[in-house]
């Protein structure tokens, strides 16, 4: 029988940092030490409003939304993310609530509320601002089409809030990226993040099928910049679920560079099981595991956005 001195020597030599939940809580705490020690990084004199899209599914689209969100926001950037995805994927990444009925982006478009009314903070993520869509959101491209002036209700919001604008007319509360992430379809939702953005980041995996489709997303990008918003540019490439092993995404990835040039990135998103297991406990990979190579990769990627600057 096992005395009580046994059990004491048993249980101190059990670590906690063991369990799934301990590693958890550890990570969180790294990432916000990290966050804090680093440096920031110069904030941009105006608001960037980056359109995250691909009707491709499966490439990364929201995982680059949130991850390359939280890194800047780790960097020392304003951040406001806004889901235009019915599935609000992005919402639960970033452990924002978006049963039905939240405020989000359905009031947003469709109601005409107020961003600030929408928009809550990341619990998790300092800087960090989310709009949360809801399962709402599916029914709001049936209920735009006789909306006067349906296309450009996100971009008359965003235009109407105080926190949007240069240095000098909207000030140090000013976010300094709106980061928004569209469903995969060229639909009225991704048609009004086009309409009210200056740059497309395009996340582009790197696998066989990679480059097919994407001249569809170009077409609606040129119609737009015609008739809608002639400052809409292609500002980023994002070579996603990379897998330096293989010569087909070597191939891959050196294709779509002759191709886009210096609008592709030089850092590629690894294949990362971290990469997808965190959405799964409501974080992104740069608080679920801030040590690897995913998060330290979207950490580069985001470092390399905002050194670049917008385009001219």
């Amino acid at each position: 029988m096992k005395t009580a001195a046994d059990l004491a020597a048993f249980s101190t030599s059990i670590a906690d940092a063991e369990t799934p939940l301990a590693r958890a809580a550890e990570n969180i705490v790294l990432a916000r030490i990290g966050s804090q020690s680093r440096p920031a990084m110069p904030r941009p004199t105006a608001t960037r409003t980056f359109v995250v899209a691909n009707q491709k599914g499966g490439v990364g689209k929201t995982t680059s939304t949130v991850n390359v969100a939280a890194a800047l926001a780790q960097l020392g950037q304003r951040v406001l993310v806004i889901d235009l995805d019915p599935q609000g994927n992005a919402s639960t990444a970033l452990s924002v609530e978006h049963f039905q009925g939240t405020p989000g982006t359905y009031e947003l478009l469709v109601d005409g509320m107020p961003l600030a009314d929408v928009a809550v903070a990341a619990p998790e993520l300092l800087g960090l601002d989310v709009v949360p869509a809801t399962i709402d959101l599916a029914g709001a491209e049936i209920e735009l089409v006789s909306v006067v002036a349906r296309e450009s209700r996100l971009q008359k919001a965003l235009r109407a809030d105080p926190r949007v604008g240069d240095a000098e007319t909207a000030g140090e509360d000013r976010w300094d990226y709106v980061i928004i992430d569209c469903p995969p379809s060229l639909g009225l939702l991704t048609i009004n993040a086009l309409v009210a953005g200056a740059e497309l980041l395009i996340p582009i995996q790197a696998e066989y099928y990679a480059l097919e489709g994407l001249g569809q997303l170009l077409k609606t990008v040129d119609m737009v910049r015609a008739h809608l918003n002639p400052d809409l540019a292609v500002s980023t490439i994002l070579i996603t679920m990379f897998d330096a092993r293989t010569r087909l995404a070597s191939g891959v990835a050196d294709e779509v560079k002759a191709h886009f040039g210096d609008q592709v990135l030089r850092t590629y998103i690894p294949r990362s099981v971290r990469v997808s297991e965190a959405p799964s406990y409501g974080q992104t990979v740069m608080t679920y595991d801030p040590g690897s190579p995913g998060a330290l990769s979207y950490l580069e990627a985001a470092r390399e956005i905002a050194t670049k600057g917008a385009p001219r």
